[in-house]
């Protein structure tokens, strides 16, 4: 399928990976470039020379594009920017802030800058500053989040930019693709799904929540200080949402969270942890390859395509 996120970006489907935290690593990027979406490192708060070693590991996987996320709030952002200049990544995504500082920077090497936007007036900033596309990026996601939905923001982003958009959030399969597509978006990303991918180097405890999870098992912390983050309802969202209803300080209930996403992917503490996932987790139930997951939506997306032109 060609659009213009294949053509920009020298891919053979328009999905891309999330650049998840402690979940987008090497081996997970290196198998969806393979099965020829665009793999995504998340940087995040990592150091430089970890995330220079992740680049070249999936380089060694496969020789398809693969991209990295900068997270602009990390300490260690303005050295992994200048990695990616130096390892010539085609593709960086971006969250958490402007990229203006690094955009020339970046572009000088021929990287395509996509950052991730969550309102129509970012698009437009981003558009103004030089972004090759933009991720309309909805409040259904796993993770920090916006307020609009995904149905709302794509079209009004669509509207708004000349560059080409891209969907994210509440997309798990070719039902959501082909929506995002008429939505005006050039492909989707995807996030949740690929958690439970069997390249994915989640803990299956992880995994296994998502594919249990139900429609109503999303909750959202942080709303009341500003930092709203989608996860899986578990012990510690009941006593975070409890506190912030109690008015603790914002202090007090970062302290709740540190390390507690680390500690749901890398020792399957899903209890007390953090399970970043989106609202689409109720769909998923099954683990597959990201070669699997990838062909199965593309087949999907193109049989509702088809149809919807037929009638």
């Amino acid at each position: 399928m060609k659009t213009k996120i294949t053509e920009l970006l020298h891919i053979e489907t328009p999905i891309i990976q999330g650049g998840m935290a402690w979940v987008a690593e090497h081996h997970l990027a290196a198998a969806v470039s393979a099965a020829g979406g665009l793999g995504i490192i998340g940087a995040a708060n990592a150091p430089a020379d970890w995330v220079r070693e992740e680049i070249r590991k999936a380089r060694e996987i496969t020789s398809n594009p693969i991209g990295v996320n900068v997270m602009l709030l990390s300490p260690y952002a303005d050295e992994v920017a200048q990695v990616l200049v130096e390892e010539k990544v085609p593709v960086i995504t971006t969250g958490a802030g402007n990229p203006g500082k690094y955009m020339e920077m970046w572009k000088s090497t021929g990287s395509k800058v996509i950052p991730v936007v969550a309102s129509v007036a970012l698009a437009r900033m981003m558009e103004r500053g030089g972004a090759d596309a933009v991720i309309a990026e909805g409040t259904e996601s796993g993770g920090h989040i916006g307020a609009a939905t995904t149905m709302t923001l794509v079209p009004q982003v669509r509207d708004a930019v000349k560059v080409p958009v891209i969907a994210a959030g509440g997309i798990g399969d070719g039902r959501g693709m082909a929506a995002a597509f008429m939505l005006g978006a050039d492909a989707v990303q995807i996030g949740t799904r690929f958690v439970v991918a069997k390249e994915s180097i989640c803990h299956e405890n992880y995994k296994e929540r998502i594919i249990k999870a139900k429609d109503i098992d999303s909750a959202v912390t942080g709303r009341s200080h500003g930092h709203p983050i989608r996860q899986l309802r578990n012990q510690m969202t009941k006593e975070y949402l409890k506190k912030e209803q109690e008015g603790v300080p914002f202090e007090e209930l970062e302290l709740m969270t540190v390390g507690a996403l680390r500690n749901a992917v890398v020792d399957g503490d899903v209890k007390h942890g953090t399970v970043m996932a989106g609202q689409i987790a109720g769909l998923i139930s099954k683990e597959q390859t990201c070669q699997e997951i990838i062909d199965e939506i593309m087949k999907e997306t193109a049989a509702l395509l088809q149809g919807a032109i037929d009638e």
